[in-house]
């Protein structure tokens, strides 16, 4: 489980994290010590007592890092910026078992921005998971779902979770195959 980049850390805080891959939510007490063995996208896995934990980004104090900084937008921004923003936001969302963001791995099948009468907008996602019994299918939906919520001006965000079609690994893109070897 250790690899020369893991970094030794420990929790100065109690912090609730999520365990993987089950998705259930525990909380890690203060002075526990574990090895941060992923840090992509603003969260962190942190290896702690045998097991796997995803860290949230405005949690990182308590394993000695700075919290995530949330997104911002000129006064100006047009609407190709926020879209471009909202895809930004996306694509620091992580599987926390494989180091690359969901946009590459190719779990987003459509992301569509509606603006409202308020001068608000509405963003719609349909997803997938690499697998259907995927524990962590609820964080990975919640996760894009609040770091879209972050994007100036998006009021509401629906993320529909869909295993149609089934994702397969040529959905992946190219630099998304290479790093995880898988060529085919």
């Amino acid at each position: 489980m250790f690899s020369h980049t893991s970094q030794p850390c420990t929790f100065e805080r109690d912090c609730d994290v999520v365990m993987i891959p089950s998705g259930d939510e525990v909380t890690i007490p203060a002075g526990a010590v574990g090895y941060i063995t992923q840090s992509l996208g603003g969260s962190f896995t942190v290896f702690v007592d045998g097991n796997l934990f995803r860290v949230a980004g405005i949690d990182a104090d308590a394993i000695g890092k700075e919290p995530v900084a949330p997104p911002s937008l000129p006064d100006d921004a047009t609407e190709d910026d926020v879209e471009k923003l909202l895809w930004d936001q996306l694509k620091t969302c992580y599987d926390p078992e494989i180091p690359v963001n969901i946009v590459d791995l190719g779990l987003i099948y459509r992301c569509e921005m509606i603006s409202d009468e308020s001068g608000g907008r509405h963003v719609e996602v349909q997803m997938t998971l690499t697998a259907p019994g995927c524990g962590m299918g609820d964080i990975l939906v919640d996760d894009v779902r609040s770091k879209l919520e972050l994007v100036p001006t998006v009021s509401r965000v629906d993320v529909e979770l869909t295993f149609d079609p089934p994702w397969n690994h040529s959905m992946m893109s190219e630099a998304a195959r290479l790093e995880t070897g898988m060529y085919y």
